[in-house]
Parts: structure tokens; sequence; C-alpha cells
């Protein structure tokens, strides 16, 4: 079907709307369009990335005593944002975290590297614990899944 410009469009469809209501009819098409360009914009945002990094493992936090302590990537770590350490991830890639005692998730930004116990997989800011549901047992089983960007 080929594409028509707007133009085109409001010359086809002007002998049908009274000219009292073309006005509003562009600045709700307008409105309408504006809203479903944002949406898309919006599903990819928590989409898995087909080829991505999974993995399930044990997770932990970290917190207060490493506010403000500069992280691997050179940031400083806040324990109130939604970030992560992970030993290979690069810096930068969004991971949705699911507890799997609960279902609850999360999605990080990975901007550290760890965790350096063994078993674990990834050390969360707490913020992050906290939105799993995890900040009394401290060590949850997770699901990583790498997002798309």
């Amino acid at each position: 079907m080929p594409t028509r410009s707007p133009d085109a469009i409001r010359e086809t469809l002007s002998p049908l709307i009274a000219p009292g209501l073309r006005a509003r009819a562009l600045i709700r098409n307008s409105v309408i369009l504006s809203a479903l360009t944002l949406l898309a914009g919006c599903a990819s945002q928590g989409q898995t990335d087909p080829n991505g990094y999974r993995a399930d493992g044990q997770a932990s936090y970290y917190g207060a005593r490493h506010h403000g302590n500069k992280t691997a990537s050179g940031e400083r770590f806040d324990q109130h944002a939604l970030t992560a350490a992970h030993r290979s991830l690069p810096f930068g890639s969004r991971v949705r975290v699911t507890n799997l005692r609960n279902d609850k998730t999360v999605v990080v930004r990975i901007n550290d590297r760890g965790p350096y116990a063994k078993k674990r997989i990834i050390d969360l800011s707490q913020q992050a614990a906290k939105q799993l549901d995890m900040l009394r047992d401290g060590v949850v089983p997770v699901r990583l899944e790498q997002l798309s960007q």
C-alpha cells in the first residue's frame, strides 16, 4: 500500500470534515499519533534479548557501607539506584532479575564487577534487593535475563 503524505490525506478528508471541526480533528489525530509513537518506544524497554545472557543462580546485595564508593565503571555506587555488579556483562547492560522464591522482578543496570562470593551470579543494590523483597534473606535464588538495548 503506498504511503500518502499528510497533505494528501488532509485534502482527501477535507470535504468530509466540517470547517469548525477540522482543527480539532487535526489536533486529536496529532495527539493520538504522538501517544502511539511513545507507546511503541516503551514496548521495547522490557523485552528480553533472544540472543542475550540468561542464567539462574544466587543473588546477594550490597548497600550502606559501599554507598558513595567508586564502582568498576567509574561511577559512584548509589544504594538507592537500580544497579548491580556482574562478573562479565558489559557496563550499561540492562538485566531483568527475578526472585525465584516469590516471582518479583526488577530491571537493573550493570555498573560494577562482582560478586566475588562463590555460587553468586549478581550483587544488587539495596534498592533492587528491596524491590525483590530479599532484604531479610540476604541471598536468594534468581533468574537473570539480559534485555535488548
